[in-house]
């Protein structure tokens, strides 16, 4: 991209935000809020698979716990929603979470003679929560922190895993290693609100998701690797910023 076309989008995204802004600062204070954040999700805790000894193509298979770290990492975490205030200091909150998250190529193990690779398809789970925050006035100062919970449930893909064995001359796609799940979701975050006008904030907030276990597939019953997908619940550390408009 020129810097002509860039210092433009930069010129258009002032101009917008200065609208936003000038209108937000001609309409009354209102109880309702809407909001939309965008950030960063690092793995805490969870196996996409445990460990296991069994068998698979018909030799002998050590499958090694992988953890959600070991073969997604840090994912994308997207918000969109809104919230009413009950009074100066207490808000009740609707929000949409979409986390996403790609994998990376992992050893899972040893077939036979062989080391045992895996390929799993992205974690992306799309929730609906609600929650109750309460706000914190920093004295002296215009910034106002909060803390909040909230309780939903997350509708999470279905996942598969391409496995792969060279030495033993085996390619084969687990497909459906998780089914499409419907799973409970929880977190607890602590944040900030930075005003920018009477009517906008910017947001920043931290805390810990967690996403409960996928629903297992059938289909290792009775090879001794069938706890493999047994645990699958994820715990996250989400760090995301935002913007807030007030009406």
């Amino acid at each position: 991209m020129s810097l002509r076309q860039s210092s433009l989008g930069m010129c258009v995204m002032v101009g917008l935000i200065s609208v936003f802004a000038a209108k937000a600062e001609a309409q009354p204070e209102t109880r309702w809020a809407v909001d939309a954040a965008v950030g960063i999700d690092f793995s805490v805790n969870g196996n996409i698979n445990s460990g296991a000894i069994g068998t698979l193509n018909g030799q002998t298979a050590a499958i090694l716990p992988s953890s959600y770290s070991d073969v997604y990492g840090a994912g994308i975490h997207f918000k969109f929603g809104g919230g009413y205030m009950l009074n100066e200091n207490t808000e009740i909150r609707g929000v949409f979470t979409w986390q996403t998250a790609d994998a990376d190529l992992v050893r899972l193990g040893d077939l036979g003679p062989s080391s045992l690779y895996g390929q799993y398809t992205d974690y992306k789970t799309l929730s609906f929560d609600l929650g109750l925050r309460r706000y914190m006035s920093v004295p002296n100062s215009r910034f106002r922190g909060f803390g909040e919970l909230t309780l939903g449930v997350a509708a999470v893909e279905d996942i598969d895993v391409l496995l792969s064995a060279p030495q033993s001359n085996l390619i084969t796609d687990a497909t459906d290693f998780y089914d499409q799940s419907a799973a409970f979701a929880w977190g607890i975050n602590v944040g900030g609100l930075f005003p920018v006008s009477p009517q906008v904030d910017i947001s920043a907030m931290i805390g810990l998701r967690s996403v409960g276990a996928m629903a297992e597939v059938d289909q290792l019953v009775g090879t001794g690797l069938d706890d493999l997908n047994s645990d699958s619940a994820r715990l996250t550390f989400p760090v995301v910023v935002g913007v807030r408009f007030k009406f």
